[in-house]
């Protein structure tokens, strides 16, 4: 059910609109002031979008705690991969976290805002890992060079987390800021786990063979929201773990999961046969956002998508040329951050959006 209509809507964009300018105007002396851009008509749970990046590749925008900061990755000068950098949640010059060196990936804020945890190569040397050969698809490329570590925002320190052989990444933390749950190769598939903050008390949550990654806590902490690639016995299994042996994967056909946060009670939400990934939960905790590029399963145009815990009320959320994607709420449960290729200057330009969301 609809609170209001689209003209109601619209009227509330407008009238958020002093407010993000004042927000806007706070981070200019920190940064340039970010570009405010109207949705898509059709996009009716979005208010005003600001526009926080501007050039660059630029993914994976998650709040902290309190809701006034970012952290992400980027790739930009005069980085040759991904870093992870903070930001202020109105926009603002980011501030890079990770070293500069190696390649990293997926950053989350502890609980008490004091230290940021993420994934990064560069344990293992300074350069950046060389990118997957598409010769045979397209792929991802789960660097087994990955590791997760913690660094203190305080003291600089950065402590290591998981050392083990092969792929640790995708890691976030629970609502209540005490465990961590990430995607390890480490007992020979890409399976979910569970540890606590200092990388101890580790738990297998998932078995199938294939690709379960990409896992989210639900708002009260109870359940976790995941991205499943399951082949099917035979060639198509042969296949995930050709590639897997590569440290790659193929993200063609993945469908959204959820299970409890110990693992019980597995169960599949989506049945699109799309490349659907970056699950979060709606603040209700019964609907889940995610990216697919469903109905063309070929395509490259990938947009957000809200459904049902249970599979119903499937509902496209944005209409953007291009990619949408890594959405998420603040824990405010209004703000909605995601990444775009909406509003880009160059190509494979990526930035990152915020908004208010209506519903």
């Amino acid at each position: 059910m609809r609170p209001f209509g689209p003209t109601v809507a619209r009227s509330l964009a407008f009238a958020q609109f002093a407010a993000l300018l004042l927000s806007a105007a706070a981070a200019l002396a920190a940064g340039p002031l970010p570009r405010m851009h109207l949705p898509d008509p059709r996009e009716r749970h979005f208010s005003l979008l600001t526009m926080l990046t501007d050039g660059g590749e630029n993914a994976e925008a998650y709040f902290s705690y309190d809701s006034q900061r970012l952290v992400f990755q980027t790739t930009r000068p005069p980085h040759a991969c991904d870093q992870i950098m903070i930001m202020p949640a109105g926009g603002g010059n980011p501030e890079l976290v990770s070293t500069g060196e190696g390649r990293t990936t997926c950053a989350y804020f502890t609980a008490d805002g004091n230290s940021v945890i993420y994934a990064t190569t560069d344990l293992a040397g300074p350069g950046c890992p060389t990118p997957p050969d598409m010769s045979q698809g397209y792929v991802w490329g789960v660097f087994g060079d990955y590791d997760i570590v913690k660094r203190d925002l305080r003291t600089g320190e950065v402590f290591q987390l998981t050392d083990t052989p092969g792929y640790d990444a995708e890691a976030t933390i629970s609502p209540d800021g005490t465990r961590i749950v990430f995607t390890s190769v480490r007992d020979g598939d890409l399976d979910i786990y569970t540890m606590d903050l200092d990388g101890g008390d580790v738990r297998r949550l998932t078995t199938t063979p294939g690709y379960d990654g990409g896992a989210f806590f639900s708002p009260d902490g109870q359940r976790i929201c995941y991205r499943c690639l399951h082949p099917e016995p035979g060639p198509a299994l042969d296949d995930y773990r050709a590639l897997l042996a590569q440290d790659k994967v193929r993200p063609s056909l993945m469908e959204i999961w959820v299970m409890n946060a110990d693992g019980t009670d597995q169960r599949q939400v989506t049945h699109l046969e799309s490349a659907s990934f970056g699950p979060f939960f709606h603040p209700d905790g019964k609907r889940i956002v995610f990216s697919s590029n469903y109905p063309d399963p070929r395509g490259r145009e990938f947009d957000l998508w809200l459904v049902g815990d249970d599979g119903g009320g499937l509902e496209r959320v944005t209409y953007a040329e291009g990619f949408d994607g890594f959405p998420m709420w603040a824990p405010d449960g209004e703000t909605f951050v995601f990444c775009s290729n909406r509003h880009h200057d160059g190509p494979r330009e990526t930035n990152v959006f915020v908004t208010k969301w209506v519903d």
